[in-house]
């Protein structure tokens, strides 16, 4: 099943660095929801520095950032304390909530076709529906992109418009 806008947010509940987190214990605050392969890898390295280095900007928009792989919680520690990620780390090790967001299939790799996690995001409102869905994802600008949404959306933004 494909996530659109406008669509219910599958509920999830998954460990993670802050302990346990679900998607209705996150109601009333705005959620990027952002699915990547693995710990510690260049490009989910630079994707999780991206947010990091954006937290205040995504924060002034009531975002809560929420990174979802299939590393185990060991490996998400080690990650989040090495790079200093303010953000919580939640385990799927068997992909269930990756599946559920249709994060998780066949992609492409190094031009053979493999199966395993999109990277992908998902901007979900305070309501739980999705506002916004990026798959599969490219690293450098995505932040950029998701800050772009916010303007676009946010009332409070009072007809700012990021041109991307």
């Amino acid at each position: 099943m494909q996530l659109t806008a406008g669509s219910q947010a599958p509920d999830f509940e998954l460990e993670s660095t802050d302990g346990p987190v679900s998607l209705a214990g996150l109601r009333g605050s705005r959620v990027v929801l952002y699915f990547y392969p693995k710990d510690d890898t260049p490009g989910c390295t630079r994707e999780a520095c991206s947010f990091r280095d954006s937290m205040s900007r995504l924060q002034g928009h009531g975002a809560t950032i929420l990174g979802v792989s299939r590393d185990s919680m060991d490996s998400h520690r080690r990650f989040r304390e090495k790079y200093g990620l303010p953000f919580a780390l939640a385990s799927d090790p068997d992909n269930t909530v990756a599946k559920a967001y249709g994060a998780f299939g066949k992609k492409m790799m190094y031009g053979k076709e493999v199966t395993g996690t999109i990277r992908s995001t998902f901007l979900i409102d305070p309501q739980g529906r999705i506002e916004r869905v990026w798959s599969p994802v490219k690293v450098d600008g995505h932040v950029d992109q998701i800050l772009a949404a916010f303007d676009e959306t946010d009332p409070s933004a009072s007809g700012k418009k990021t041109i991307q």
